[in-house]
């Protein structure tokens, strides 16, 4: 009987590992042979070896290193910001969305637009000679900050971030929120509990799992960014704004590298996997004690 339920569980998992292999496997395996190989558009379908090469180009590029900073701040900041002011909209509107629920339709629609058209929104709107933000600015204070440029370009393309995916992370800790027992609130309650130690002592820690995973999601996102930066800005003045992927995807369609843009992507994989290993890690620690 063992031996059939196996036999059985083998043939309802051999066309999922096909689809794997398929969809997953080849085409890694096809960007390992194109990272260390010299490879264009020409010679798509035979690659010459030519060993690390791409990836010491990579390491050495004082670009990719800056893309790195550019991602890795982005990120952070990106991520702490959305799932703070996630944390406070979720604990200060719950009493009203649980009596009327509808209302988070409306906290919703920023996930419904595209990001590549939320950066070509704000791109039209913060533009410092056809923008009506500007123009209004300039016309009320005698003066208006250049939001796209060199100075101000990182802190601009962050707040759209930050508006456009709060959201997401109010929607994570709203639903954590909601999910700790009453029981435990009128309990701590009874026992002359203030609502901010509830709070920080009994609501915080039971939403604790929901906050890193939103934290994790949102960094990884954050640092990955592409649609929204490239339609505002680009890769920016002299490269300021270049994320990681922006930088890719440069190397990629407008200078044909292809060897060394797979070779950044491969070295962007390892990084996420090695992150995501020490989270993993740090999780079992967590748990074993």
């Amino acid at each position: 009987m063992t031996i059939v339920r196996r036999s059985e569980g083998l043939g309802f998992l051999t066309p999922l590992v096909g689809f794997l292999l398929l969809f997953l496997g080849f085409p890694a395996i096809i960007n390992l042979v194109y990272s260390v190989s010299t490879v264009t558009f020409e010679t798509l379908r035979a690659p010459t070896i030519s060993g690390f090469g791409n990836y010491l180009a990579v390491l050495a590029d004082r670009d990719f290193w800056r893309a790195t900073s550019f991602s890795l701040r982005f990120g952070l900041l990106t991520a702490i910001a959305e799932c703070l002011l996630g944390l406070f909209l979720a604990v200060f509107l719950a009493p009203l969305l649980t009596k009327r629920p509808v209302l988070m339709a409306p906290l919703m629609l920023p996930l419904m637009v595209a990001p590549a058209m939320v950066g070509l929104m704000y791109r039209l709107v913060l533009h410092e000679f056809a923008g009506p933000v500007p123009h209004y600015l300039f016309e009320w204070f005698g003066d208006s900050p250049a939001f796209l440029d060199i100075n101000n370009a990182f802190w601009t393309l962050s707040v759209v971030e930050i508006l456009q995916w709060t959201p997401f992370a109010f929607l994570l800790f709203y639903m954590a929120y909601v999910a700790v027992p009453n029981d435990i609130r009128e309990a701590a309650a009874l026992d002359g509990a203030s609502g901010w130690k509830v709070l920080w002592l009994i609501e915080l820690p039971l939403m604790l799992p929901t906050l890193v995973i939103a934290v994790f999601i949102r960094f990884i996102d954050g640092f990955r960014v592409f649609d929204n930066v490239y339609a505002l800005t680009g890769s920016g003045a002299g490269g300021s704004t270049m994320s990681l992927s922006i930088y890719i995807y440069q190397a990629f369609f407008k200078q044909g590298a292809i060897g060394k843009a797979v070779a950044a992507s491969v070295v962007l994989f390892l990084a996420s996997l090695a992150v995501l290993s020490m989270l993993n890690w740090l999780a079992s620690q967590r748990r074993r004690r």
